[in-house]
């Protein structure tokens, strides 16, 4: 079977462009697939993660200085089929709309095609080929999209096939909130492979955190919290890797609360598990997470985490007490507690430990494909039911409005019924056609 991913830049550094090339390769190395990544823009000559070499690259848009697509005319219109709710949106043009869909009606081959975020999802149920499986990934949340983006998703993601979402959690909301007749709506998390180098020895005197340097991840709560622990365990120092624009407030942060030379802001580093491997514990303030996946990269390394009980993922990937820690979103005192605690407790940690190595066997490349490949026979095998719900609920709403229509026409037309003249007039107010 041959399936194609839709990626907004290969070539880029983030969680997506990783989860994304994690799944292609165990596609292919587990479930026998040929995979190709169709890449929105590319911005530089070479992708920053590795890439396996059975997988083929499809860049659309060359952003290069001075390339050719920079020079179109297209290049220079905004786009006016990506979503503009979409907080990528300035990064797509009419020139993206364009070879998108030259690619997925003229050059598409695949038997599945996967998006994987919501802008290219629309693109997906613009124009997926009729043929093929047509799959979103969603990897934020429901609720991290404005009412204006989840109103314009609600619409086009009754053309898909299936919606798949990090967390189960996250799924019962999409069920819940927006109505996808004959769409599969289920949950499957990232694969999160192996760690090959060694594992958490216990021995360090770390606490290490990682992520984009954004408001969200509440770096600015977790160096509260560590003044707490600093006071208390004068040898421990906290290294955040990751890099963004909070940077500046971070570091001036970091002397406010006269933690200088105990906290570090280490920039980016891949892979980062050998950093996580080095570390005691690893620490995640987040408000919000759509997975979780730096938990369970050191869980990977057999290193112990704390995390807030942040929506939606940390809950599904951490049993409090026993493979990490869970405190409440926003409390600093928590979250101080929690690190003390563990370390002041070394088997404790190494028990921790352990079983946080155990538990992310979860997230194997085996058991994800299985269950993708299982998803892509229940899609095959239910396509046409899957159809007929979708011409029942497209003929349920053409009723209901065509009712609605009548309705209003009998009661004066478009000024309302009845009952709004009646109580219009009550009120006051003239009606169309009285004043």
């Amino acid at each position: 079977m041959k399936i194609a991913f839709l990626l907004h830049n290969v070539y880029a550094v983030g969680g997506t462009v990783r989860t994304t090339l994690n799944l292609a390769a165990a596609l292919v190395e587990h479930g026998g697939h040929e995979v190709e990544i169709v890449s929105m823009s590319r911005h530089r000559e070479k992708p920053r993660f590795a890439v396996d070499p059975r997988i083929s690259l499809v860049p659309l848009v060359d952003t290069r200085a001075g390339s050719a697509d920079t020079l179109d005319a297209a290049y220079r219109e905004p786009a006016r089929d990506f979503p503009a709710a979409e907080k990528r949106y300035k990064q797509y043009t009419l020139l993206h709309d364009q070879r998108v869909r030259a690619y997925l009606e003229d050059r598409c081959t695949a038997d599945v095609v996967v998006g994987t975020r919501p802008g290219i999802n629309v693109y997906l149920a613009l124009w997926g080929p009729r043929r093929a499986l047509k799959i979103g990934q969603e990897h934020l949340r429901h609720d991290a999209h404005g009412k204006k983006l989840r109103d314009r998703l609600a619409r086009h993601y009754r053309r898909l096939d299936a919606l798949v979402t990090m967390t189960e959690a996250d799924a019962a909301v999409y069920r819940s909130r927006m109505s996808l007749p004959g769409v599969r709506v289920l949950s499957v998390p990232n694969i999160v492979p192996p760690v090959t180098g060694p594992l958490c020895d216990g021995t360090s005197k770390i606490v290490a955190a990682a992520g984009r340097l954004a408001p969200g991840k509440r770096f600015d709560l977790l160096l509260e919290a560590f003044a707490e622990v600093a006071a208390e365990a004068p040898d421990w120092e906290l290294r955040i890797y990751g890099g963004g624009a909070q940077e500046p407030r971070l570091r001036a942060l970091v002397a406010d609360l006269g933690l200088t030379g105990r906290v570090r802001l280490m920039g980016t580093v891949s892979p980062i598990e050998p950093e996580f491997a080095r570390a005691a514990l690893v620490v995640s303030a987040s408000d919000a997470e759509s997975f979780g996946m730096t938990l369970v990269e050191a869980m990977r390394c057999g290193t112990p985490v704390i995390s807030t009980d942040a929506p939606l993922g940390p809950a599904e990937i951490i049993t409090d007490g026993v493979d990490g820690r869970l405190v409440p979103v926003g409390d600093a005192r928590a979250l101080a507690e929690a690190m003390l605690e563990l370390i002041g407790d070394p088997a404790g940690r190494a028990r921790m430990g352990a079983a946080a190595l155990a538990s992310a066997h979860r997230y194997d490349p085996e058991p994800i494909v299985a269950r993708y490949d299982s998803l892509f026979m229940e899609l095959r095998a239910s396509r046409r039911r899957r159809a007929w719900q979708k011409l029942c609920a497209r003929t349920t709403n053409w009723a209901r409005r065509k009712a609605r229509s009548l309705r209003a026409a009998r009661s004066g037309g478009p000024g309302g019924t009845s009952h709004d003249r009646r109580r219009s007039r009550a009120h006051g107010t003239a009606q169309p056609g009285r004043l």
